[in-house]
């Protein structure tokens, strides 16, 4: 069992937190300062509404709900009692959106995908002539610069040119909607890959918070559950392999921006990947902020604008250079999740957002969606109390 008090920031006396509690009730904000959880429902009924007045949030007192440590929240991933509290994910009305192939890794990796067609046995030797042509190249291009054309030209010419590349080195980053309003999971649930999916794999990263006006807020933590083997096949399934039930993990909770914190950190952040599994086997990798190939905030800029509002506002997963390859089974398959799977993403500053891997069948129901939310907050006497 793992204790969220063990998986909150390192410098947490620091932070102001922001998250979703499962309250008797119904949904609640919470603010956690000093130790303590309030309620903020009164002031914000939602975490969108919340958010739109984040400068605001240090200085509110809401209804006092004891001290974290108190609060006995547990990731053992078994049934929740009934009437317990418990952690949802830090967000409600915001639109979650992710950005793809922003480390050179991560974009080799969708090459190799598309060429092996998704066929996990094929990746190694794919991976080792793609290294060997284009590994060095592609992590020194500024994405959008003439060195950048350059470098496509020379591709197109050894007709090693790909889609993922595109994206990759050209102007436009891949910004997609990775799932609906109120559907992410949070601390301690269950994730889910699809059932027919054998080829799969997490994906570390960290989301930045943002409000209508496109202004970075605050920052959590995310897993951007993939399924390798149905993007393989097409790109055109991106929506399959992204978007299903329980496939988007965040938290534990949104850490504000503010003096102690804010992009700088996000920007050499260092975010860590454990899975442990059922059968013994464990795995580790790394993600460096520091060698993305596209500044967060110029992410931030490509998912808004006057092409695209998000009235709620948004969140916008960055992308990981975390891609396994360790052989999990029979050599040259690579690795892909198994039933049971203890998935941990963490970095000092932010936390570690702890799961359980499930099929997306098995994990439980998306079942309260935007108007059931709305029926609830109205019955609790609280739509009329936004900020």
């Amino acid at each position: 069992m793992t204790q969220l008090t063990d998986c909150l920031p390192v410098d947490r006396k620091d932070a102001v937190l922001i998250g979703r509690l499962a309250l008797p009730e119904g949904p609640a904000p919470v603010l956690v300062r000093d130790g303590r959880v309030q309620d903020i429902s009164r002031f914000a009924p939602t975490v969108s509404d919340a958010l739109a007045s984040a400068d605001a949030l240090p200085g509110v007192e809401g209804r006092d709900l004891g001290a974290l440590d108190d609060l006995g929240l547990v990731a053992d991933f078994g049934p929740e009692p009934s009437g317990a509290v418990k952690l949802l994910a830090p967000i409600d009305l915001q639109c979650v959106k992710a950005s793809g192939v922003t480390f050179a890794i991560s974009a080799i990796e969708r090459v190799i995908e598309e060429r092996a067609q998704g066929h996990a046995d094929r990746a190694r030797d794919i991976r080792d002539a793609l290294q060997a042509r284009i590994g060095a190249d592609i992590a020194s291009v500024k994405p959008g610069s003439d060195q950048a054309a350059q470098l496509k030209a020379a591709l197109i010419s050894d007709g090693l040119w790909s889609q993922y590349l595109e994206v990759a080195i050209g102007p436009d980053a891949e910004i997609f909607t990775k799932s609906p309003t109120l559907s992410a999971v949070g601390w301690g649930d269950r994730v889910g890959v699809r059932s027919d999916s054998y080829w799969n794999n997490p994906e570390p990263e960290i989301a930045l918070v943002c409000d209508a006006s496109g202004r970075a807020v605050g920052a959590t933590l995310g897993n951007d559950v993939n399924l390798r083997d149905f993007e393989g096949r097409s790109a055109l399934l991106l929506g399959k392999a992204k978007d299903n039930n329980a496939s988007c993990a965040l938290g534990p909770f949104i850490r504000l921006f503010d003096a102690r914190f804010g992009i700088d950190d996000v920007r050499r952040a260092e975010i860590s990947l454990e899975i442990t599994g059922p059968d013994g086997f464990t795995l580790t990798g790394q993600s460096s902020m520091s060698q993305i190939s596209r500044d967060p905030l110029e992410l931030v800029g490509q998912a808004i604008g006057k092409h695209h509002q998000y009235p709620d506002g948004f969140v916008l997963m960055l992308g990981t250079m975390f891609a396994p390859v360790a052989d999990r089974d029979k050599p040259g398959q690579g690795f892909t999740h198994k039933i049971g799977d203890q998935v941990t993403v963490s970095t000092p500053r932010l936390g570690a957002l702890v799961n359980e891997v499930t099929t997306c069948d098995l994990a439980p129901p998306w079942t309260l969606g935007i108007s059931g939310l709305m029926r609830n907050l109205a019955s609790r006497g609280l739509l009329g109390s936004a900020a």
